[in-house]
């Protein structure tokens, strides 16, 4: 039963736990865009796969995408950087991932504080470096799609909504 109700209106607990076991799944993903006094944004080498990435990752069952950046941040980098917005959502889609799933990506606009480079407690194993990187830069270390969702979501004071880091059509991005 759709409804998730039997014939006399009582819920049907297994009827509705099949319901949204059948329902499609997604992941979901918390990042930090962290930068320091200068504008630079901190990156960080991933030992599990090529090139540079911003601090995150997978959001845990039943963790917000806030609680998932902060433990992220502690866990790969040493400490919580002061969050200050949420800066965008990206939406990637499923042919871009092995499992065919889509994510969803919370990207939180972060500062260092009094904190610098030397700072960082990488985590050992997951990864192996850290920069910080000018924007213009940028382009050097991270892959296209991220590239275009960090200038994205510095380009305004809003949140913004993307789609493998494009603006969504029929959405304005707005600017400053």
């Amino acid at each position: 039963m759709a409804s998730g109700c039997d014939a006399e209106g009582m819920v049907d607990e297994q009827g509705e736990r099949a319901f949204f076991e059948s329902l499609p799944r997604s992941r979901g993903a918390a990042t930090a865009l962290v930068c320091d006094g200068a504008g630079r944004v901190l990156v960080v080498k991933p030992t599990y796969k090529p090139g540079w990435s911003l601090p995150g990752g997978v959001i845990e069952q039943g963790e917000s995408p806030l609680a998932a950046c902060r433990r992220e941040c502690a866990e790969e980098i040493g400490f919580v950087p002061v969050v200050t917005r949420l800066a965008g959502v990206d939406w990637m889609p499923p042919r871009l991932h092995p499992d065919g799933r889509a994510a969803t990506v919370f990207v939180f606009a972060a500062q260092m504080g009094r904190r610098g480079v030397g700072d960082v407690r990488l985590a050992v194993g997951e990864l192996s470096d850290v920069a910080l990187v000018a924007v213009a830069e940028l382009g050097s270390y991270v892959p296209a799609a991220m590239l275009r969702r960090v200038r994205a979501c510095l380009a305004t004071s809003s949140a913004v909504y993307l789609e493998h880091g494009w603006p969504a059509a029929g959405l304005e991005v707005a600017q400053g």
